[in-house]
Protein backbone atom coordinates (compact mmCIF):
# COMPACT_ATOMS: atom_id res chain seq x y z
CA UNK A 1 0.00 0.00 0.00
CA UNK A 2 1.41 3.74 -0.66
CA UNK A 3 1.22 6.11 2.38
CA UNK A 4 2.08 9.69 1.97
CA UNK A 5 5.51 10.83 4.32
CA UNK A 6 6.22 14.48 5.60
CA UNK A 7 9.12 15.22 6.63
CA UNK A 8 8.38 16.40 9.99
CA UNK A 9 5.89 15.01 12.36
CA UNK A 10 2.97 16.41 13.51
CA UNK A 11 2.25 17.17 16.93
CA UNK A 12 -1.05 16.52 18.73
CA UNK A 13 -2.84 19.49 20.64
CA UNK A 14 -5.36 18.05 22.48
CA UNK A 15 -8.21 15.32 22.71
CA UNK A 16 -11.56 17.16 21.10
CA UNK A 17 -13.52 15.30 23.50
CA UNK A 18 -12.98 17.96 25.95
CA UNK A 19 -13.59 20.81 23.64
CA UNK A 20 -16.90 18.68 23.12
CA UNK A 21 -17.28 18.49 26.30
CA UNK A 22 -17.18 22.37 26.73
CA UNK A 23 -19.65 23.09 24.48
CA UNK A 24 -22.37 20.49 25.54
CA UNK A 25 -21.87 21.51 29.09
CA UNK A 26 -22.32 25.33 27.06
CA UNK A 27 -25.42 24.08 26.06
CA UNK A 28 -26.41 22.46 29.06
CA UNK A 29 -27.26 18.96 27.03
CA UNK A 30 -27.48 15.93 29.08
CA UNK A 31 -24.31 13.94 28.79
CA UNK A 32 -21.88 10.97 30.11
CA UNK A 33 -18.43 11.52 29.71
CA UNK A 34 -17.93 7.36 29.75
CA UNK A 35 -14.07 7.88 29.08
CA UNK A 36 -11.44 10.11 28.12
CA UNK A 37 -11.73 8.91 24.71
CA UNK A 38 -15.91 8.98 24.77
CA UNK A 39 -18.87 11.15 25.50
CA UNK A 40 -22.51 10.17 25.16
CA UNK A 41 -24.89 13.07 24.79
CA UNK A 42 -28.96 13.32 24.99
CA UNK A 43 -30.57 15.84 22.30
CA UNK A 44 -34.09 16.86 22.23
CA UNK A 45 -35.25 16.90 18.35
CA UNK A 46 -38.43 18.23 16.37
CA UNK A 47 -39.02 14.38 16.00
CA UNK A 48 -37.54 12.76 18.86
CA UNK A 49 -34.97 12.45 20.98
CA UNK A 50 -31.27 11.45 19.67
CA UNK A 51 -28.36 10.22 21.05
CA UNK A 52 -24.84 11.57 20.07
CA UNK A 53 -21.35 9.74 20.71
CA UNK A 54 -18.33 11.45 20.10
CA UNK A 55 -14.98 9.26 20.17
CA UNK A 56 -11.24 9.73 19.84
CA UNK A 57 -9.40 7.52 17.89
CA UNK A 58 -5.81 9.12 18.97
CA UNK A 59 -3.76 6.57 16.86
CA UNK A 60 -6.04 7.85 13.37
CA UNK A 61 -5.95 11.64 15.09
CA UNK A 62 -9.81 11.05 13.67
CA UNK A 63 -13.03 11.93 16.01
CA UNK A 64 -15.59 9.51 15.20
CA UNK A 65 -19.40 11.05 15.90
CA UNK A 66 -22.96 9.51 15.55
CA UNK A 67 -26.69 10.45 16.43
CA UNK A 68 -28.58 7.66 16.94
CA UNK A 69 -32.42 8.03 16.09
CA UNK A 70 -35.08 7.02 19.20
CA UNK A 71 -35.98 4.31 17.13
CA UNK A 72 -36.00 0.67 16.41
CA UNK A 73 -36.99 -1.11 13.12
CA UNK A 74 -38.60 -4.86 12.99
CA UNK A 75 -36.53 -7.25 11.37
CA UNK A 76 -39.22 -7.38 8.75
CA UNK A 77 -39.03 -3.69 7.20
CA UNK A 78 -35.18 -4.05 7.46
CA UNK A 79 -34.98 -4.49 3.49
CA UNK A 80 -36.87 -1.59 2.75
CA UNK A 81 -34.60 0.61 5.40
CA UNK A 82 -31.76 -0.27 3.37
CA UNK A 83 -32.83 1.35 0.72
CA UNK A 84 -34.11 4.07 2.18
CA UNK A 85 -30.86 4.48 3.62
CA UNK A 86 -29.15 4.26 0.10
CA UNK A 87 -31.20 6.57 -1.21
CA UNK A 88 -30.72 9.07 1.76
CA UNK A 89 -26.75 8.92 1.58
CA UNK A 90 -27.48 9.90 -2.03
CA UNK A 91 -28.26 13.23 -1.04
CA UNK A 92 -25.99 13.41 1.57
CA UNK A 93 -22.62 15.92 1.14
CA UNK A 94 -20.89 14.56 5.10
CA UNK A 95 -21.22 11.27 6.58
CA UNK A 96 -24.07 8.60 6.10
CA UNK A 97 -26.83 6.60 7.02
CA UNK A 98 -26.81 3.26 8.55
CA UNK A 99 -28.26 0.50 10.37
CA UNK A 100 -27.13 -0.52 13.50
CA UNK A 101 -26.89 -4.55 13.95
CA UNK A 102 -26.56 -4.30 17.59
CA UNK A 103 -29.54 -2.39 18.45
CA UNK A 104 -31.44 -2.11 15.16
CA UNK A 105 -31.62 1.66 15.08
CA UNK A 106 -30.94 3.80 12.54
CA UNK A 107 -28.20 6.57 13.05
CA UNK A 108 -26.41 9.38 10.64
CA UNK A 109 -22.24 8.87 11.06
CA UNK A 110 -19.33 10.87 10.42
CA UNK A 111 -15.75 10.94 11.12
CA UNK A 112 -13.41 13.82 11.42
CA UNK A 113 -9.30 13.62 10.82
CA UNK A 114 -7.90 16.45 12.77
CA UNK A 115 -4.42 15.65 12.43
CA UNK A 116 -2.10 18.57 12.17
CA UNK A 117 -5.00 21.17 13.76
CA UNK A 118 -4.81 19.92 17.21
CA UNK A 119 -8.21 18.77 18.89
CA UNK A 120 -10.35 20.85 16.19
CA UNK A 121 -12.14 23.70 16.78
CA UNK A 122 -15.91 24.88 18.29
CA UNK A 123 -17.11 26.03 15.07
CA UNK A 124 -16.52 21.98 13.65
CA UNK A 125 -17.50 20.64 16.60
CA UNK A 126 -20.97 23.14 16.20
CA UNK A 127 -20.87 22.35 12.40
CA UNK A 128 -20.81 18.53 12.52
CA UNK A 129 -23.37 18.63 15.29
CA UNK A 130 -25.75 20.94 13.27
CA UNK A 131 -25.75 18.92 10.36
CA UNK A 132 -26.66 15.54 11.51
CA UNK A 133 -29.23 17.14 13.41
CA UNK A 134 -30.33 18.38 10.00
CA UNK A 135 -29.72 15.82 8.07
CA UNK A 136 -31.86 13.53 11.03
CA UNK A 137 -34.73 15.76 11.20
CA UNK A 138 -35.04 16.03 7.09
CA UNK A 139 -35.04 12.15 6.32
CA UNK A 140 -36.82 11.36 9.88
CA UNK A 141 -39.94 11.86 8.68
CA UNK A 142 -38.86 9.18 5.51
CA UNK A 143 -38.20 6.81 8.38
CA UNK A 144 -41.59 7.10 10.06
CA UNK A 145 -43.11 6.52 6.23
CA UNK A 146 -41.30 3.29 5.67
CA UNK A 147 -41.77 2.44 8.95
CA UNK A 148 -44.86 2.87 10.12
CA UNK A 149 -46.77 3.98 7.04
CA UNK A 150 -45.88 1.24 4.53
CA UNK A 151 -44.68 3.74 2.14
CA UNK A 152 -42.07 2.30 -0.35
CA UNK A 153 -38.67 4.31 0.07
CA UNK A 154 -38.58 6.36 -2.83
CA UNK A 155 -42.24 7.37 -1.77
CA UNK A 156 -40.95 8.39 1.60
CA UNK A 157 -37.57 10.19 0.25
CA UNK A 158 -39.62 12.39 -2.05
CA UNK A 159 -42.21 12.76 0.72
CA UNK A 160 -39.02 13.93 3.43
CA UNK A 161 -37.72 16.18 0.28
CA UNK A 162 -40.63 18.45 -0.06
CA UNK A 163 -39.70 22.11 1.45
CA UNK A 164 -42.13 23.57 2.74
CA UNK A 165 -43.28 27.59 1.92
CA UNK A 166 -44.75 30.06 4.05
CA UNK A 167 -46.72 29.88 6.88
CA UNK A 168 -49.41 27.95 8.55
Amino acid sequence: MTSVVTSEPTAVFGNPIDLVEEIVNANDWAHDRASEEELVVEISGRWCDYRLYFVWQEELFAMHFSCTFDMKVPKGRRAAVYELLALANEKLWLGHFDLSTEDNSPAFRHAALLRGIGAGSAEQVEDLVDIALSECERFYPAFQLVLWGGKRPLEAIAAAMIDPVGEA
